[in-house]
């Protein structure tokens, strides 16, 4: 029997859950952006941190989801489209300001997708040019862009949220989750705990 050398598919792959960014990363990434002008990135990150939303979800954001009229809303509430749920989220002085500033330079109306695309074919971005605008601002924050990903923008603010309060509910809730232990997976909370108890622990 002839032995075909085949390479395991995930050789030199990182698997596994991609990680929250820290607060530096985020305002090492934000100054980077205002700094470069770049309205619309600003706008898609301040909203990806804030809304907690997966990727396929915030690329089909609509400028009449989170606004009214002229306004832009102190919080949102989108269908999940993998889980039809509904989900609500916060929207900060800092992202209103950017989506805000973001409208105006676009003259997005409420029927638009809030994030277009730069390509013909289609209305709003991809899932893919988000992974790569992801792994670009991860780049300019010194980061390995193999490790971090969008769902590494999902996972911020619900995070930060669950050290600084240790409230699960809360972060079940934010992340739209239907049960507390995929919450519990998503997050990492329970290796999380268990390190920073074996971290306090001298022996």
């Amino acid at each position: 029997m002839t032995q075909t050398n085949q390479q395991p598919w995930n050789k030199g792959r990182l698997i596994g859950q991609k990680p929250p960014l820290k607060l530096k990363d985020i305002w090492t990434i934000r100054i980077h952006l205002q700094n470069a002008n770049a309205t619309r990135d600003l706008a898609l990150f301040n909203l990806a941190i804030d809304s907690k939303l997966r990727g396929c979800d915030l690329i089909r954001l609509r400028v009449r989801d989170i606004s009214h009229g002229n306004q832009i809303l102190t919080r949102a509430m989108v269908i999940q489209r993998k889980t039809q749920r509904p989900v609500q989220f916060e929207l900060t002085d800092g992202t209103r300001a950017a989506v805000a500033k973001w409208l105006e330079a676009s003259q997005l109306k409420g029927a638009d997708f809030l994030f277009t695309s730069r390509v013909s074919t289609s209305e709003h971005l991809s899932t893919r040019q988000y992974a790569r605008i992801v792994h670009g601002w991860a780049e300019r924050a010194g980061l390995d862009p193999t490790v971090y990903g969008t769902h590494s923008l999902r996972r911020t603010k619900a995070t930060l949220i669950y050290k600084k309060t240790k409230n699960l509910r809360a972060a079940q809730l934010l992340l739209g989750h239907s049960k507390l232990e995929s919450t519990v997976r998503y997050l990492g909370i329970e290796v999380d705990d268990a390190l920073e108890i074996s971290e306090q622990t001298e022996i």
